[in-house]
């Protein structure tokens, strides 16, 4: 009975997800609509300093900041 219950349960989510793919919109990102204003794009090199570089520097800022501005006192 242990197996019956965990391909039924098996079944039902495959089929759940698969209509769910099946009837959501495309994206339609091919389309463009009015208003529409792309800038220009983004280099390599400004990608990786955007989105790896800037919040590892953010990340060290906060980190060293919280180290010097510490009130609480050093155990020896």
């Amino acid at each position: 009975m242990d197996k019956k219950n965990g391909m039924r349960a098996g079944v039902v989510a495959a089929g759940t997800t698969l209509m769910m793919l099946l009837m959501s919109a495309p994206a339609l990102a091919y389309t463009r609509d009015d208003g529409d204003d792309p800038g220009p794009g983004l280099s390599a090199m400004e990608t990786i300093g955007l989105y790896v570089i800037a919040p590892i520097g953010l990340f060290l800022v906060i980190t060293a900041l919280v180290m010097v501005l510490d009130k609480s006192k050093k155990q020896v």
